[in-house]
């Protein structure tokens, strides 16, 4: 395809995607009402929090706080710094000992009591503070010292034990008892939200074309740990021209330097050629910090090519890179939406058509087995128990389409699964598989498969409130080829105008190209010729994350981050689109009185790191 006469694109590139360092979120701990552990004077706690590993559910020791003297009720100044995915469910632990000397060995204190939480449930909290008993739990005396230690969970809900568990007697608790609160409050960290605007010009660069000047473009690479590049930039190709102009562009500086102000990012300038083997001009090198200068004379780099500057005595440059412009501004994100009080309002949409085949047949998709939940459960728990956080309320229409219904067999594309056609919301996760399950009994299943009906259902809903103040997500589950495209189309491309997302996971052998065309990652979906203002669609085929191991955990877990993950970016784009910021978060609660001083007081909030 030929290109515009002024410039080029070249092989699709965002900056955004790929390898990019995520949203760093900090978490504050506090106590309330601690054990008391001292004879003589209050406990002196200790906070350790551990990360469980998605493939082996292993937990592992993340950081730990300082040491607070004499007090039941600590306030810990060291903070806890973790990278956060929407689309993970992220799990924790909290574990809280009475520190009695300087040894680092936890086996040596006394274990005060834990929590578990996952890092959505306390940003999807009110606030983004989160509030949790501390309970004492299955524990085991260890067998050195003979101090209790908490026996963990492995996520499944079995507990492992490293030694003999023992009764309350040994703990001077009991298992399951509350042992105060902890409170848990999680703020973004503000570089992860600039977004820097630069603009270049280049000046006199080297002729690479035989029958023309160079068709130049940059090329913008963060420096890694370990010495290596990683890219994060391509300007666009400006054609035939040795002293370009490129445009404006904004990427986010965690893109651009993680953060660390003085560290490399390496510029090379290509001369683009039409069969993708790009000739090399030269380099140069720079910073964050020295690009924030703007505009001066320390902005002006000499492109140099190593090869030609070892190979000529007379060698200056291959010409010069300009920094134009530069700018830097705090974007708001998704994060600061959800502590304003954003609400996801979370929808799920079945399909109950004839194709999935009979119910109580194994074979069906649909089969209700006592040892496993089927594909449609599957994908349901998946999402559902990552989005279920940011709604306060745990309530969630439940829909179902293709089925005729009782008593007179009328076909519907929009009937709500708990039978209430007033209010079709159901409580929790577990609420809509009982409404599933419940229907699977009641209804036969039929067709067509219409998507329309379900998809202008939950439109409605988000048309009534487009404040902010919620943004609705559709999960439709399906098993087969769509009947109403050109109904559908146009019902996604009125909602991309909407505070609304849909994701559609396709289950069963089917194809599902019309879905993919749905998704509109390639093409932007359209409608009677009207584009989709946003790409509001998401569609996997659940075949694609059946682990042959057996590992549901892993394999739904993958499957619930590739579906969630542009979530976030989705809601942002709409609140930018219709200019609403962030509401302010709610004022927290007032604090109690001021605690002891630490053991060795921080000058200022020490961050443990991953």
């Amino acid at each position: 395809m030929e290109q515009p006469e002024d410039m080029a694109s070249l092989s699709e590139f965002d900056s955004l995607a790929g390898s990019i360092p995520a949203t760093k979120v900090e978490i504050t701990v506090s106590c309330r009402n601690l054990l008391d552990k001292d004879m003589f004077s209050k406990s002196d706690p200790l906070c350790v929090m551990y990360t469980q590993g998605m493939e082996n559910k292993q937990w592992r020791e993340f950081g730990r706080t300082e040491v607070i003297d004499n007090t039941l009720n600590p306030d810990f100044v060291r903070k806890f710094i973790v990278d956060y995915f929407f689309e993970e469910k992220q799990n924790l632990r909290f574990d809280l000992y009475d520190v009695d000397s300087k040894s680092p060995d936890l086996s040596k204190h006394d274990f005060l009591g834990q929590a578990f939480c996952t890092l959505g449930e306390i940003v999807g909290s009110s606030g983004s503070r989160l509030e949790k008993p501390l309970t004492i739990g299955t524990f085991s005396l260890n067998s050195r010292t003979g101090k209790p230690m908490p026996a963990v969970s492995n996520g499944s809900g079995l507990w492992m034990e490293s030694s003999r568990t023992t009764g309350p007697e040994a703990s001077g608790g009991v298992p399951g008892k509350k042992c105060g609160t902890i409170i848990l409050s999680a703020e973004e960290l503000s570089n992860c939200r600039d977004v820097a605007t630069m603009q270049f010009c280049a000046n006199k660069l080297d002729k690479k074309d035989f029958f023309g000047k160079s068709d130049p473009f940059l090329v913008f690479y963060r420096s890694n740990e370990d010495g290596t590049f990683t890219i994060c930039h391509k300007t666009e190709v400006m054609k035939n021209t040795l002293n370009p102009v490129w445009q404006t562009f904004s990427i986010p500086v965690r893109a651009l330097c993680n953060g660390d102000y003085d560290r490399t990012i390496k510029v090379e300038v290509y001369d683009w050629d039409r069969d993708g083997s790009h000739d090399f001009i030269g380099e140069f090198t720079t910073s964050y910090r020295e690009l924030a200068r703007g505009q001066s004379q320390f902005n002006i780099y000499e492109v140099i090519n190593p090869k030609k500057k070892m190979k000529k005595k007379k060698y200056v440059n291959s010409g010069t890179v300009t920094l134009l412009s530069f700018a830097v501004e705090s974007e708001s994100t998704f994060l600061d939406y959800i502590k304003g009080g954003t609400q996801i309002n979370f929808t799920v949409a079945i399909d109950f058509t004839a194709s999935n085949g009979n119910p109580s047949q194994s074979t069906s998709l649909h089969y209700m087995s006592p040892y496993q939940l089927n594909a449609y459960a599957l994908a349901l728990t998946a999402v559902g128990e990552i989005i279920q956080h940011y709604d306060s309320d745990k309530m969630f229409p439940a829909l179902g389409f293709g089925a005729k219904l009782p008593p007179d067999g009328r076909v519907s594309h929009e009937f709500p699964l708990n039978g209430n056609q007033e209010n079709p919301s159901c409580c929790g996760i577990d609420g809509i598989l009982e409404a599933y399950h419940s229907s699977l009994r009641t209804v036969q299943l039929y067709g067509p498969t219409n998507f329309a009906p379900v998809v202008t259902h939950v439109a409605r809903n988000a048309a009534a409130v487009q404040d902010g103040s919620q943004y609705s997500v559709l999960l439709i589950i399906t098993d087969g080829v769509i009947s109403d495209m050109a109904q559908t189309k146009e019902a996604i491309v009125n909602a991309a105008k909407l505070p609304m997302s849909i994701i559609i996971v396709g289950v069963g052998q089917a194809e599902f190209d019309a879905m993919v065309e749905l998704d509109g990652d390639d093409v932007r979906i359209s409608s009677r010729g009207k584009l989709a203002e946003r790409d509001i669609v998401q569609f996997v085929p659940f075949r694609d994350y059946v682990d042959r191991t057996g590992n549901h955990v892993l394999s739904m877990a993958r499957l619930a981050r590739d579906v969630l993950a542009e979530i976030p970016d989705q809601l942002v784009s709409y609140m930018k689109a219709q200019g609403i910021r962030p509401r302010p978060p709610p004022a927290a609660p007032v604090q109690s009185p001021p605690q002891s001083p630490a053991h060795s007081p921080p000058g200022s909030p020490v961050h443990t790191h991953i």
